[in-house]
């Protein structure tokens, strides 16, 4: 696992000032990579590659990157790791291939040399993103993994293209040190809490989807970043995986489960293949409990887990993760996120995650990633469960909202959108009897409004779109801000998918990618941990898609599958425990522990600044939340998030002034 980077240079630039440039891009990224440091220029200083590296595999100089393939063809700059890569390279010694060393970076790029780029990228399992300078054809290709666990951004400029793991190392270039904000894209982020791909919050920086590659010539740059992203092609689309499902049904459920559990033990094993200390990160969760349970049953010593304490009771089950690795007989660790603790953390957020990021939930990762590093390099996580298995608690109660919107009137919903707060509450008081069990939770005034706003809305996609929004109207908040189309709006759903598939699949291609890999991404190689997540594995996903349906949602309880597959492995009542989330308790301590920093962030003055946000609702929103009368936390996390992200990264500070002075 590493951080790379690089440049093109479409006007003459000195071999010193381009060797200087791929310095600070590398030393940018030194937290990704802080075991060694390499960068290469062509001989006409037109392409330059920089590469920070994390030692997994082949911890030898051979290994060391950038890298140039046999024949001197290829050079490339990798992040990542391609799992059972000896078996890809066994085929290619069988057709006459020689390798010096022993890293998957080697094997690579004798696919490609062998295969081609779109052959080898195919043949390829894993995570990864990489630059491939072709001297050929005097192209730089560009890859990411299929699911989109590995993150690349590419910038274009009249002069030159830069490329990073993360938008720091790009702004050091001196192309991009004072990129304009995207408007557009921040009122994307205030909707979902994350920069949707292919969108940065910079204009003329997109990130490469996942699942694709890009070609550029050296000579001849791009029009314009749009016209960049229009020659992306793609090598893996998951909308062909989920209209596969239904053609390649597997109708017998212990056909699947036995096919599902013979396909993570192979993605576990495979995800274990280290030569630094590896862990698993292990909360009461299906997901992690599942891959913490198959780690411990292929590996011949003690498997060190680590999980999460909470103050708050309802956020807590690290007492649960414990009696969990009390069973299997793992080497457990826990660290308790306290509220002093998580405001420590956040001074830091803005710098880890590079463009603004509002799920609160990357404060607990950031810990458990910190707990992890102490002792291991490699973790493993249950990431990937919820989208392809029907785990999000949001599923059952979208199924219940489609029930009662064909109950309730019309009339009724009006009247309970515009009733005072008080009746709402008294009607709440007595309602919870009635509704289905999966919304009892959510019967409260405030929540009483919101169903009636969300059942008004006929179209089931618009509907749960809003039911995922921060923001339900961004562009009332952010000055001349619109909505682009993303994934989660495109009308590119593959035919005949049922309600509960049509959203496990936009959370598939959009919320997986840029909310739940981008926080753990970033989270844990902030301090130079490599994370693996087995329930990610393309082959894996296929199959999900080809289960029966009843494996991948139950509206009683979610990951059927995932729970018969754990049930072979732990006690009943380990398989039993509500799914909890990775959450923390961002409303109470927005009201107490970390009022003061942000009421400073959310103040008329500061919400005013620039000219980027209007203060009005977010001011009254504030203020209600503080109140108690609503719970805001969530959508001001956003706000927050922001202005935070700003004051680091476009707020001209003197300390980094001086620094950059001296």
């Amino acid at each position: 696992m590493c951080g790379i980077a690089g440049l093109i240079n479409y006007t003459r630039r000195g071999d010193e000032e381009s060797a200087a440039t791929l310095r600070r891009m590398a030393d940018a990224l030194a937290h990704r990579g802080p075991d060694a440091a390499g960068i290469w220029l062509d001989e006409r200083s037109r392409v330059g590659l920089c590469h920070r590296r994390l030692s997994i595999i082949d911890l030898s100089p051979t290994g060391a990157q950038p890298m140039h393939s046999a024949t001197g063809r290829y050079s490339i700059v990798y992040n990542g790791e391609i799992y059972g890569f000896h078996e890809l390279r066994n085929e290619l010694e069988a057709r006459g291939s020689r390798f010096r060393g022993q890293s998957d970076t080697e094997i690579l790029l004798e696919a490609v040399e062998v295969y081609g780029l779109e052959g080898a990228l195919r043949r390829c399992n894993g995570m990864f993103a990489f630059a491939l300078y072709d001297s050929l054809t005097r192209k730089v290709s560009f890859a990411r993994d299929r699911i989109g666990k590995k993150p690349l951004y590419i910038a274009v400029a009249r002069d030159a293209i830069a490329f990073g793991s993360e938008l720091k190392s790009i702004r050091t270039h001196p192309s991009f040190l004072s990129p304009e904000l995207d408007r557009d894209a921040l009122t994307l982020y205030m909707r979902h809490g994350y920069v949707p791909t292919p969108y940065s919050i910079y204009r003329d920086i997109f990130k490469l989807p996942h699942g694709s590659w890009l070609s550029v010539s050296i000579d001849e740059p791009p029009a314009s970043s749009v016209a960049a992203l229009a020659a992306v092609k793609s090598y893996w689309d998951a909308f062909d995986v989920a209209a596969q499902g239904d053609v390649r049904r597997i109708e017998n459920a212990d056909e699947a489960l036995h096919l599902l559990d013979e396909t993570l033990k192979r993605a576990v094993s495979e995800r274990m293949v280290s030569e630094v200390p590896i862990g698993a990160l292990l909360s009461s969760g299906v997901d992690s409990s599942l891959v913490s349970a198959i780690m411990q049953e292929v590996s011949t010593s003690r498997v060190k887990t680590y999980t999460v304490r909470f103050v708050e009771e309802q956020y807590n089950e690290a007492d649960q993760a414990s009696a969990i690795a009390r069973y299997l007989n793992t080497d457990h660790t826990e660290i308790t996120a306290e509220p002093d603790t998580a405001l420590e953390l956040i001074g830091d957020l803005p710098g880890v995650y590079d463009e603004p990021f509002a799920d609160p939930s990357q404060i607990p990762s950031l810990l458990v990633s910190k707990l992890a590093r102490r002792t291991v390099t490699v973790a493993l996580s249950g990431d990937g469960g919820d989208e392809f298995f029907g785990g999000y608690k949001r599923y059952s109660q979208m199924t219940a909202f489609d029930r009662l919107s064909n109950r309730m009137p019309a009339v009724a919903l009006q009247a309970t959108r515009h009733a005072p707060h008080w009746a709402l509450e008294m009607a709440a008081s007595v309602g919870r009897s009635v509704v289905p069990a999966s919304l009892q939770d959510e019967v409260t005034g405030n929540r009483l409004r919101r169903l009636a706003e969300l059942l008004q809305i006929a179209d089931q996609d618009a509907r749960y779109l809003d039911f995922l929004s921060l923001w339900s109207q961004p562009s009332e908040i952010v000055c001349d801000g619109r909505e682009p189309l993303t994934a989660m709006t495109s009308k590119r759903v593959p035919a005949g998918l049922g309600a509960v598939d049509r959203m496990m699949y936009r959370d598939m291609v959009a919320y997986l990618p840029d909310d739940i890999l981008v926080k753990m991404d970033r989270a844990s190689m902030a301090v130079g941990l490599e994370m693996r997540a087995p329930l990610l594995d393309y082959r894996f996903i296929e199959l999900a898609w080809r289960a029966p349906r009843s494996l991948c949602f139950a509206e009683a309880r979610g990951k059927p599958a995932l729970r018969a597959l754990l049930s072979r492995r732990l006690p009943e009542e380990f398989v039993s425990l509500p799914k909890r989330g990775f959450g923390v308790p961002i409303n109470s301590w927005l009201r107490g522990p970390l009022r003061n920093w942000a009421a400073d962030l959310l103040s008329p003055s500061r919400l005013s600044r620039g000219g980027v946000l209007h203060p009005k609702l977010i001011t009254e929103r504030w203020n209600e939340h503080l109140a108690g009368r609503r719970n805001w936390g969530p959508q001001l996390w956003a706000v927050l998030m922001f202005n935070a992200w700003d004051d680091r990264w476009t707020t001209p500070r003197p300390s980094v002034l001086l620094n950059e002075a001296v």
